[in-house]
């Protein structure tokens, strides 16, 4: 059994401020703390899917998954790449719950530029569709926190 802790104040976060589905994975032995999330939206019969001929376009409802990190820069095997964004945490310490309500207010308004783009993929020609996290605007958005309540990794 885990004692309350970050892992906790995400989700209540996700839970109250995310319009999405999404799951969270707790790897503990990894030290890291997942949130993947998906985006469904109706394909309005423009784009190619990867169907069996693939010359048709599909007319079911195209799914996008992405997906952060939070993770102990000191014990955790990440590949960066593999996530759209990833946040360490400091080992002790943990994280803030203004902080996590940033970052999931952050994710909130990225999922909802990316289910736009994704629309806009599927309803042209464009060849490729990417999510986008924009550090720099997150990073700025850190800057202007006021940090006052902490919540470490959760113990097992």
């Amino acid at each position: 059994m885990s004692k309350f802790g970050f892992l906790d104040v995400l989700d209540e976060a996700l839970t109250q401020q995310f319009s999405y589905d999404y799951e969270i994975n707790w790897d503990k032995k990894n030290h890291a703390v997942e949130v993947f999330y998906l985006i469904d939206v109706e394909n309005p019969g423009v784009a190619v899917t990867d169907t069996e001929n693939d010359d048709e376009a599909s007319s079911e409802n195209i799914s996008f998954e992405d997906a952060v990190v939070f993770y102990n820069p000191e014990k955790s095997k990440i590949q960066a790449d593999d996530y759209l964004a990833s946040f360490p945490y400091a080992p002790k310490k943990g994280l803030s719950k203004e902080y996590i309500q940033y970052v999931v207010a952050f994710l909130q308004e990225t999922a909802d530029n990316e289910l736009d783009a994704l629309m806009d993929f599927l309803a042209s020609d464009e060849s490729e569709f990417t999510g986008t996290f924009d550090q720099e605007a997150f990073d700025e958005g850190v800057k202007k926190l006021v940090e006052t309540e902490f919540f470490a990794y959760p113990r097992y």
